[in-house]
């Protein structure tokens, strides 16, 4: 058990582009399959997270949310589990109320921007990571989700718009950064592709790959797969070889992640 949980904020600035998958099934796999003890939070108001992770644990029941929470200033009596090693902060429609509560409870931008961190510090020993999944929007909760994190995993889906969503996430952390001191690193930005076998897919990857580094750009991509769909209405399942190999997938993404993590704070580069 790490003295405090690493914290890792799943982000882009285009919606639709697989953030919150990439933040349940790396939640899901490093809890069930790496046993390690993970905390998700949903900050997002439509709770897209809340309800996949409900609906692929057999939970029909979610008596309060994030926004509770938030009211009372502790989160603790908030935090469900979902398994022995998972455990989920639900979000649910009454968190689109938090910028009003943030401007009604706190006079200062930093009081507002940091309040998350403010109610995780009591939790993060409980845990060895904790991912948050935000909406995709310049907004008090990616402000709270950066200040909260030590970490933001960028999800590029291999279209243009998607390129300039990290590139616009990237400068908005750099903000982040010189207006709060918010002390935040890319742990990567994680190729998501539309296609098997896209040209424009493939072309996106390369030039993210100029833009932010070879070593930055994950070499396991998170590829098309109906299986992936499937799941959303299904829950996350493990019946047979397609089942299989998404979840491989996601092993294989989160492996390179705490690799690149491990390497980022033992001063050491990614690669050669």
């Amino acid at each position: 058990m790490n003295v405090s949980a690493k914290t890792i904020v799943v982000g882009n600035f285009k919606g639709g582009v697989g953030k919150t998958k990439v933040a349940v099934m790396a939640s899901w796999e490093l809890s069930h399959e790496m046993n390690k003890k993970v905390l998700l939070i949903d900050m997002d108001p439509q709770a897209n997270a809340t309800t996949l992770i409900a609906r692929s644990s057999g939970i029909t029941e979610i008596p309060s949310s994030i926004f509770e929470g938030f009211e009372k200033g502790d989160l603790s009596d908030i935090v469900m589990s979902v398994n022995d090693n998972l455990d989920l902060i639900p979000a649910a429609v009454s968190f689109k109320n938090l910028p009003k509560f943030l401007y009604g409870r706190f006079k200062e931008d930093l009081d507002q921007v940091s309040y998350l961190n403010k109610l995780l510090e009591p939790l993060k020993d409980k845990y060895d990571y904790i991912f948050i999944d935000v909406p995709p929007t310049i907004s008090d909760y990616s402000d709270n989700a950066m200040m909260a994190a030590d970490y933001v995993l960028i999800i590029l889906q291999a279209q243009e718009l998607s390129l300039e969503g990290a590139e616009t996430y990237i400068s908005y952390l750099q903000f982040m950064i010189d207006e709060y001191d918010a002390y935040i690193q890319v742990a990567g930005v994680l190729p998501v592709l539309l296609r098997p076998g896209g040209r424009v897919d493939h072309a996106t990857v390369e030039r993210a790959k100029e833009l932010f580094g070879d070593d930055n750009v994950f070499e396991n991509y998170v590829k098309h797969l109906e299986r992936l769909k499937a799941w959303d209405i299904t829950g996350i399942t493990y019946k047979d070889h397609h089942d299989k190999k998404a979840h491989q997938l996601f092993q294989d993404v989160v492996a390179e992640m705490l690799e690149k993590i491990e390497h980022f704070e033992g001063g050491e580069p990614a690669s050669d």
